[in-house]
């Protein structure tokens, strides 16, 4: 019993400390932590409908709004109607937005890298499949 307290316990320090490298890594950006998600969403997936979006960030409907506005207002995206259904709104990154999250993704990317240096090839397969292990277990489980 104790050692699953333990184990949330480092689990819970090491997410804050990697939140924390997260946040520092593209605080030169101006982003909040899940605007800067949906830029790298839409810089690696393309255009997606914002519901997608929102799924693939983990974030709820009435955050999404409030990113997306947020995000629009800025320049950075644009919400492009779809041509097949008008009541689906794509996200699109405009050329402002792509600069912004190539260049804030560049430094991310490096950051990450070197935060995780500390693991071998090895180490790192292990360290991912524990934490799906872990994950697919949490999301299977019955809590009373």
């Amino acid at each position: 019993m104790e050692k699953a307290s333990h184990l949330r316990l480092v689990f819970g320090k090491t997410n804050k400390a990697i939140e924390g490298i997260d946040r520092e890594s593209i605080a030169h950006t101006g982003l909040h932590i899940t605007d800067f998600m949906i830029l790298e969403a839409l810089l690696h997936k393309g255009p997606m409908p914002i519901n997608i979006i929102g799924k693939k960030v983990l974030l709820t409907s009435g955050s999404m709004t409030a990113a997306v506005t947020r995000l629009t207002d800025k320049g950075l995206i644009e919400r492009v109607q779809d041509p097949l259904d008008g009541r689906r709104f794509f996200l699109n990154l405009t050329k402002t937005g792509l600069k912004l999250i190539r260049s804030a993704y560049r430094i991310h990317r490096e950051n990450l890298v070197k935060l995780f240096e500390c693991l071998d090839d090895d180490e790192r397969d292990e360290f991912v499949r524990l934490l799906k292990k872990v994950g697919y277990h949490a999301q299977q489980m019955d809590v009373n």
